[in-house]
Parts: C-alpha cells; sequence; structure tokens
C-alpha cells in the first residue's frame, strides 16, 4: 500500500484511535519490585547510585512491600545482604539467614504477593564472587551444592519462586532436583539464563555490597558481544526444568529478549537493571530528560521485545503512572 492510498496518520489522529490500534500494552501484572533486605530494625539506607532505593530491616520491607501490593504489584524479587560473610557463603542457606528471615515475615503479614529470592553466593561470600574459589579460578560443579542448598532453605522458609542468578552450569538441574527431593516440586524456578557481564550492575554492587575482592566475572556472566550463546544458555535451562527464563540486563538486549521470545514458549522475564534506572534518574534530575516518559518508553520497549515480566525499579513509579492511564 502506497500514499495516497494508504494514509497511516488517519488512525493516529486521536487519543482513542491510538488507544485502540495499540500493540503492546503495559501492565502493573508484568512488574516486579527488586528488595534489599538487612539486618537490624528500623534501619532504611539510602543507596546513593539508585534514588528512592534503600537497604531495609525486615519491619521496613514489609512496609514497602504492602505499599508495592496495595498499587497493584504482583511481586517482589528479594536480596539479602547479611552481617557476616566467609569463602563458602554459609549465611546464605542458613535457617535463620537474612532472605530466610524476610521471607517467613513477609509471608505471614504481607497476603497476596508473590516472594521471589535470588538466589546467588556474592552477597554472602569474603571474596564476593558467584560460587566457591579455588586459587583465582571459581569452581563451577563445587558451587552447585552451596546453591541447590540455598534455593531449597529459601522455598523451606516460604519463598514462592526461586531465582539462581549465579550463572554456574548446572545449577538448575541441581536445584530442580533439590526442590524436587524435599517437598518442593510446585516451588518454580525463574533461571537468570541469560546474564551478561554488564557495566550496568555498577550502582547494584553498591546497593548489595557485592563487588568481587579480585578480578571479574567475566569467566561465568556472557560476554556482551554474544546472542547465539543466549540461545544456548537459555535451551539448556529450559532442559533442566526452568519455569521462567530472564534477560539480564534488559534495555541494551532488546535483541537478546526478542530473539529468546521467538526461540521458547515459557514466560520470559526481563530484569532493567540498576544502572538503567540511574542513567535516567541522573538525566531527569539534570533536566536532561523528562524522567517519568523516558521511563514509560523503556518499559513498554522491553514489553515490546517479549518480556512478560520486568524487573524493574521504577516498578512503584510506572505504577502510578499506569494507575493514571
Amino acid at each position: 500500500m502506497l500514499f495516497p492510498d494508504y494514509r497511516p496518520r488517519r488512525l493516529r489522529q486521536n487519543e482513542n484511535f491510538r488507544r485502540m490500534i495499540r500493540e503492546t500494552r503495559l501492565s502493573v501484572d508484568n512488574l516486579i519490585l527488586p528488595m534489599f533486605s538487612v539486618e537490624g530494625k528500623g534501619v532504611r539506607n539510602p543507596i546513593d547510585s539508585m534514588p528512592g532505593h534503600y537497604q531495609l530491616s525486615v519491619d521496613n520491607v514489609v512496609k514497602e512491600a504492602k505499599a508495592a501490593r496495595d498499587m497493584g504489584i504482583p511481586a517482589v524479587m528479594l536480596f539479602g545482604l547479611p552481617d557476616r560473610k566467609d569463602a563458602l557463603a554459609t549465611s546464605a542457606y542458613a535457617k535463620d539467614g537474612i532472605v530466610q528471615k524476610t521471607v517467613r515475615t513477609l509471608k505471614k503479614k504481607v497476603k497476596d504477593l508473590v516472594v521471589i529470592t535470588d538466589v546467588c553466593l556474592c552477597e554472602y561470600t569474603d571474596h564476593g564472587h558467584c560460587g566457591v574459589v579455588e586459587g583465582d579460578t571459581i569452581d563451577n560443579d563445587a558451587s552447585l551444592d552451596l546453591l541447590a542448598r540455598t534455593a531449597l532453605s529459601h522455598a523451606q522458609a516460604g519463598a514462592d519462586m526461586v531465582a539462581p542468578s549465579d550463572m554456574m552450569d548446572g545449577r538448575v538441574a541441581e536445584i530442580r532436583d533439590a526442590l524436587d527431593q524435599n517437598g518442593f516440586a510446585s516451588t518454580p524456578i525463574m533461571s537468570y539464563a541469560a546474564k551478561y557481564c554488564s557495566a550496568f550492575y555498577y550502582p547494584f554492587r553498591q546497593a548489595a555490597e557485592s563487588a568481587p575482592k579480585f578480578g571479574d566475572r567475566r569467566t561465568y556472566q556472557m560476554d556482551p558481544a554474544n546472542s547465539l550463546e543466549a540461545v544456548r544458555e537459555v535451551a539448556m535451562d529450559v532442559e533442566e526444568g526452568a519455569d521462567i527464563i530472564m534477560v539480564k540486563p534488559a534495555l541494551a538486549y532488546l535483541d537478546v529478549i526478542s530473539r529468546v521470545r521467538e526461540e521458547i514458549d515459557l514466560p520470559i522475564a526481563a530484569y532493567s537493571v540498576s544502572g538503567e534506572f540511574s542513567m535516567i534518574k541522573a538525566a531527569d534530575k539534570l533536566g536532561w530528560l523528562d524522567g517519568k516518559k523516558i521511563m514509560m518508553e523503556s518499559l513498554v520497549a522491553i514489553k515490546r521485545a517479549g518480556a512478560d515480566m520486568i524487573l524493574t525499579y521504577f516498578a512503584k513509579e510506572a505504577a502510578k503512572e499506569l494507575r493514571k492511564d
């Protein structure tokens, strides 16, 4: 069809027309709010690089979670900051660990909210890596049992879903087996299946106090230049029993989200990470961008690329904007 027979502007001339033909619709149902839990009471430590976000003691996690639920946000992703770290991340799977305590409290005090737990070791190790360290090497196979024990401890505490983010090969199968063998066959796994070694994580490192003490994470997180590898990673995690797969980061990896969407028929999550949030906040503060408009456009772009759910630090702000609409 060519002009003048076809005039696309006919269906753009008023808001009702635009609403009627809108192809991608972002809903509060698509949003997941990440939260950071710490020991103590009444703690609300601001995260300088992530305005509006805090390290929260359990009592304040409950308050924030209730506020999110009341805005219609269906789920939170929980990260824990322990008061003790060691080489083998023993706090990660301790019965009285920070995530375990927070999960138990949330499940008692905040009804109708899905509690997802991040399963990794980096916040709990004194070296800051996501697995067992042997010399200067991250030992993949030695890490699997610790990851499975951590996931199982989260499920035993009441987590609705566990989300391994370590990028160790074979960890989804190990976790699935541990859950199934211990009466948690109904607990789903959201796998960080295509997690890139990205500079966009920098503000998160401050928030979670999880920067590695030596080297980096390029030997286990993915090279940002690769997309075929992402398809292989996703296929492997699906085969091992993942129920939801995740691409992380989101905005700079829309092509990966789209490619994965074409390859699999499971639900897809995308993590709009701390760097994406902080850049928009900084530009908005300087008056260089309209932060709210960029926020919504970015989230719609992630949804348009194929994500069914979006983990985002904008969850509460986006929920407010969606409620206006």
